[in-house]
């Protein structure tokens, strides 16, 4: 009977303990929020502004903080015998494998959720980037 409850709190445990989450979760965003942005900025190099520079500094500053925390993240998976690897796709999700300490974790986003929370992130670092910069002389 023991084994038997052992056994249910056994599989009631979290295999992926809830502090890593954020950092696997940026291993899916950040890398979309760089492609985002690089589309983007060889889009601005084409169109015909007067004064290009000031959009072209606040993107490359954005890229350079979410290359940045990418790398961070990158150095905690490591630390953390952890992986993130995209599994498949399909119209309405995007299916990834979470790598950690023997167990596989398997996640399913819908892609307009990604789509979406891409957004908000990249919005809360232009945000973050334009706070650091008006606080500066």
């Amino acid at each position: 009977m023991k084994e038997h409850t052992f056994y249910k709190e056994a599989i009631s445990m979290p295999l992926i303990p809830a502090e890593a989450m954020p950092y696997l979760e940026n291993y899916i965003y950040l890398p979309m929020l760089l492609t985002i942005m690089e589309r983007d900025r060889q889009l601005l190099e084409k169109v015909p502004f007067k004064l290009k520079s000031p959009y072209l500094n606040l993107l490359d500053e954005t890229m350079n903080t979410v290359s940045a925390d990418l790398q961070t993240t990158s150095l905690y998976l490591q630390k953390h015998k952890m992986k993130v690897i995209r599994h498949s796709t399909d119209e309405l999700f995007t299916e990834y494998v979470f790598l950690h300490d023997g167990y596989q974790d398997m996640r399913r986003y819908l892609n307009v959720r990604l789509r979406n929370r891409s957004e908000e992130l990249l919005n809360l670092y232009i945000r973050k980037l334009s706070n650091q910069n008006s606080s500066a002389p």
